[in-house]
């Protein structure tokens, strides 16, 4: 049995994956809400995580029964952990949604200069990136920052509190904004450049690779067995990955959770001039990512929801959505409710209804949220387009993936044919696969994924719906630059 560990911004959750690739229990702990004292600020407290972990590994571990043979961890990226020279937490979390540090993106750019940026780490300086996060603490709470001695990502802290070892991923070390992502190794230029100690940077591996074992106090507190492996995981979007089988140069996902990313393997990293897009080393040990993220997708709908039908379950709200023709009688949706990242790079972005009329529903409403998200997602395959990444199909996952009505959306808006599976479990189970073949249970990942992946169902976009929506779309590509104009 291999254990899948996913530390989310909601919870943590724990998943038992068999030897045949089959999910056999799982458990979830939820977090309390992330704090944000001012606007744009988000903050999680990393005990807290470790609480979540201990209680759904133990309640997975009760559920089954079953002894773990190995541990891999995923989880939200970029949130930057801090640490002392005895390992105490030094100040709550900077999570991956905090928007405050757009000072220290435009610092970056003038010391490095933005297209040197992108050529050490394959990617420009974004609030979201870790790196940033440490600089604002430099710039706002210098004798917390003279304290520091470690820094990690939120699965990284949980991993430390299991093992007692600081170490990290190559996938995850990616979002940090210190990594050399086409040499997988810490950028030395720009952790000098920016002042960041390498000594506070830990060891990094492949996804795959044992990296730590359960030490004697986290058996005792989690019901694991000590000296029990434990991989070097990947953030969520990398294990989430590993989990839909998107391995190969070709191979697309397109996921909605809270946020939304469209995400295609490379064989080599592929850089946009423009920074528009994440290029990530992959979990796959030798293979590269691209990836577009909406930061609100999931989160549009639950925003739409809570302010216009409290209480509401979301079958009810798309049931009267699916009785609105495609392109919701002429009404638009930009999902910027947390500012931007693909294509815009835009941390003050609003989001916006456009052509609101009298006749409009509720129904009209929410067509537009989910017509809206997918569009966006929509702008990540345009990219796509523009750098000749290749699309061979799409794969369906998150919450987008589970109601008929969004998926077919998604289908005509990106106008390719786009597969479901089985069980989309998400990144818990990637990372359980990456367990599984860390403990030799499978030979590399691409056994793994053919023993654990299962498509359900083919969706094939109808022609004139995907007509309709590529008008759609031209409208909608016209908003962000008239609403930016607006804001000045």
């Amino acid at each position: 049995m291999f254990l899948g560990l996913d530390v989310g911004t909601g919870g943590t959750r724990a998943v038992l994956v068999s030897s045949e690739g089959r999910l056999v229990a799982s458990a979830s702990a939820e977090h309390a809400p992330f704090r944000s004292p001012q606007p744009g600020w988000a903050e999680q407290d990393p005990e807290d995580w470790w609480r979540a972990a201990q209680q759904a590994i133990r309640e997975v571990i009760a559920a089954s029964g079953a002894r773990i043979d190995a541990v891999g961890l995923t989880g939200q990226m970029h949130g930057a952990v801090m640490l002392d020279a005895a390992g105490d937490v030094l100040r709550p979390s900077l999570i991956w949604c905090d928007q405050r540090t757009d000072a220290e993106c435009d610092w970056l750019h003038k010391q490095i200069g933005r297209e040197r940026l992108i050529e050490l780490t394959a990617n420009p300086a974004l609030p979201n990136f870790t790196l940033t996060k440490l600089l604002w603490v430099r710039g706002h709470e210098p004798e917390i920052f003279a304290r520091i001695s470690h820094v990690l990502c939120p699965k990284d802290y949980v991993r430390y509190r299991l093992t007692g070892t600081y170490a990290m991923d190559v996938q995850e070390a990616s979002g940090t904004l210190l990594l050399d992502v086409a040499h997988r190794r810490w950028s030395s230029e720009v952790a000098r450049i920016a002042g960041i100690p390498e000594a506070w940077l830990p060891e990094l591996f492949e996804s795959p690779k044992v990296c730590a074992r359960i030490s004697d106090a986290a058996a005792a507190a989690s019901g694991l067995a000590a000296g029990t492996p434990v991989v070097a995981g990947a953030g969520d979007q990398g294990a989430g990955a590993v989990g839909m089988g998107i391995l190969e140069p070709g191979s697309v996902s397109a996921t909605i959770g809270t946020s939304g990313v469209v995400f295609a393997a490379t064989a080599a990293p592929t850089r946009d001039p423009l920074g528009r897009l994440h290029t990530f080393c992959h979990a796959v040990p030798g293979r590269w990512h691209v990836m577009g993220v909406t930061q609100a997708a999931g989160l549009s709908l639950r925003w739409l929801r809570d302010t216009i039908a409290p209480g509401a379950d979301y079958e009810s709200l798309t049931a009267e959505a699916a009785k609105v023709p495609a392109g919701s009688d002429g009404l638009l949706w930009t999902p910027y409710l947390l500012g931007e990242r693909t294509p815009h790079l835009d941390s003050q972005a609003r989001a916006a209804f456009v052509g609101l009329i009298a006749s409009h529903t509720r129904g009209n409403l929410v067509r537009a949220v989910l017509e809206g998200v997918a569009y966006s997602l929509k702008d990540t395959f345009t990219l796509f387009t523009e750098l000749g990444i290749p699309v061979n199909g799409v794969r369906l996952g998150g919450g987008g993936a589970r109601g008929p009505l969004w998926r077919e959306i998604q289908a005509a808006v990106y106008g390719y044919k786009c597969d479901v599976l089985v069980a989309e479990e998400g990144a818990a189970f990637g990372a359980a696969l990456l367990a599984g073949v860390g403990a030799k249970g499978w030979p590399d990942l691409d056994a793994a994924c053919a023993a654990a992946i299962e498509v359900a169902q083919q969706i094939k976009p109808d022609s004139a719906t995907v007509r309709r929506y590529a008008e759609g779309y031209k409208a909608y590509r016209k908003i962000y630059p008239t609403l930016r104009g607006i804001q000045g």
